[in-house]
């Protein structure tokens, strides 16, 4: 029969194995431990349990990836007659390759037992005389993130076993805490005589002596942060709307605030122009503001909160994404066809012309011109040459000059918005933004005409008394010198 039996060895001292655990090493046949750098192992010997180490696996593998990976398949290799596979402390805390075994033994229909012993977390709450009901969280120094760090929670760093490892660990936590946040190393926790427990600022955490395999990190709760993170926005959103809140905020709904989002956009678009990035941090704090206001106004209405907001985009980007995400490969002359026909799936759309109503009017005017050409482009509604276009251009333009010499208003506006869109159609084929291009030459009009009045003042002039002629000269100037 194919079975994996799972044992915890304790924390380090032989006391704080379990009975079940020690039995099961005891009498098995085939006792694999992943490591034999734990205190335990030496009494095992002693008492003559027999076992292999897989520490070879941590010597020839590239990444802590692969080891645990090989480590386990290599323990699902041996389950046809029983196998003992024992991991320090309590194999359902901290234990990579507990998970991983679980899974390929349940995807292969081998009988799996897990024997728990004392955690190593357990023993450093007793240490620490800290009560794990405040809560806290238990991440590894080999893999976690300082975006998985809480403020208000006491946190545990495992696998410290390196002044290497301290060193990266150091530069994380000091991505969120303050660099003489108080933190403690402990170090052998749970062994009687080999315990410690050393308090030092963070900024000096790699200048410890002690490292090794059982070597970990507490920083106390309610420890002091450099920065807010979104979850304080989420809360000082939720407490302006409160009844204790902002009156002004309160009172705000999703359509009274709508423009808001949109002014913030063009403020963030104005400083990535200039390249202000103090101006970015800001403007993409207020558009950030708005999603969390528009979220917080869903919560209230039982509708949306922000954990949903994001899920949406979050799937969307993965389901959007076959060639990063899933199988299939990436092919650049057809993604955005292949883009445009996932998104017609997604909006349940049978038609072109469903997309096309799809784009925003708010948008302005030449960017919702060329989104609807290059939708349709998509489908094989376009020009095949550029001169096609130019001929386009030109058409419509004498179709204004015409409108014109008629004196019909309407007709010239229709026209024009056809010279408009054909202009669109040119800047698309010529692969250049018309709402770049044309921000551009409204800028470049503003800074010559500051010229024209910078120099008629030198001259002694109001430029609301010269002629077109003198102000014709000074522009010819402003070319010259300004580009």
């Amino acid at each position: 029969m194919s079975k994996i039996t799972i044992v915890g060895l304790g924390p380090g001292d032989i006391d704080l194995i379990s009975k079940g655990a020690l039995d099961a090493l005891k009498n098995s046949k085939h006792a694999v431990l992943r490591t034999k750098e734990h205190p335990v192992v030496e009494r095992l010997i002693r008492e003559g349990v027999e076992f292999d180490s897989l520490d070879r696996y941590y010597e020839t593998e590239c990444s802590f990836e692969e080891v645990y990976k090989g480590i386990a398949e290599h323990i699902v290799s041996m389950a046809q007659g029983g196998v003992v596979y024992a991991v320090p402390g309590h194999p359902r805390v901290a234990e990579n390759t507990v998970s991983l075994i679980e899974k390929l033994a349940c995807e292969k229909g081998i009988e799996l037992e897990i024997i728990p012993s004392m955690s190593f977390v357990d023993a450093m709450f007793n240490s620490l005389g800290f009560d794990p009901s405040d809560g806290f969280v238990l991440l590894d120094a080999l893999s976690f993130k300082s975006r998985e760090l809480s403020s208000d929670k006491a946190v545990i760093i495992t696998q410290v076993y390196s002044k290497l490892v301290a060193s990266d660990t150091k530069l994380k936590l000091m991505e969120h805490y303050d660099d003489d946040q108080g933190i403690y190393v402990v170090g052998h926790a749970g062994i009687k005589d080999s315990e410690s427990i050393v308090g030092m600022p963070l900024c000096e955490l790699d200048h410890y002596k002690g490292f090794d395999h059982l070597t970990s990190v507490y920083v106390p709760g309610g420890a002091s942060r450099k920065f807010k993170g979104v979850s304080d926005l989420e809360d000082i959103m939720e407490k302006l709307r409160s009844k204790d809140g902002c009156p002004w905020d309160i009172k705000q709904t999703h359509k009274s605030i709508k423009k808001c989002l949109i002014e913030e956009a063009y403020e963030l678009a104005d400083a990535i122009e200039n390249d202000d990035v103090e101006g970015m941090i800001e403007e993409l704090g207020d558009v950030l503001l708005q999603v969390v206001f528009h979220s917080q106004i869903g919560k209230e209405e039982g509708m949306f909160n922000l954990d949903e907001v994001a899920d949406s985009i979050c799937n969307k980007l993965i389901y959007r994404h076959p060639h990063v995400f899933g199988e299939d490969k990436y092919e650049e002359s057809t993604f955005m066809k292949k883009w445009e026909d996932m998104k017609k799936a997604e909006k349940g759309e049978e038609t072109v012309a469903e997309g096309l109503e799809r784009i925003p009017r708010h948008l302005p005017a030449l960017i919702r011109a060329h989104k609807v050409q290059t939708k349709a482009a998509y489908v094989g509604f376009d020009w095949e040459e550029i001169e096609d276009v130019y001929k386009k251009v030109r058409e419509e333009y004498k179709e204004v000059v015409d409108a014109h010499a008629a004196g019909d208003i309407q007709y010239i506006q229709e026209e024009l918005g056809d010279l408009l869109f054909s202009i669109v159609n040119l800047a698309r084929f010529l692969k250049v933004d018309p709402e770049e291009s044309l921000n551009g030459t409204t800028e470049k009009f503003i800074r010559r005409f500051k010229f024209i009045e910078i120099e008629a003042a030198k001259m002694g002039k109001n430029i609301q008394e010269m002629t077109l002629e003198e102000m014709d000269i000074l522009w010819e100037a402003a070319k010259k010198v300004l580009g």
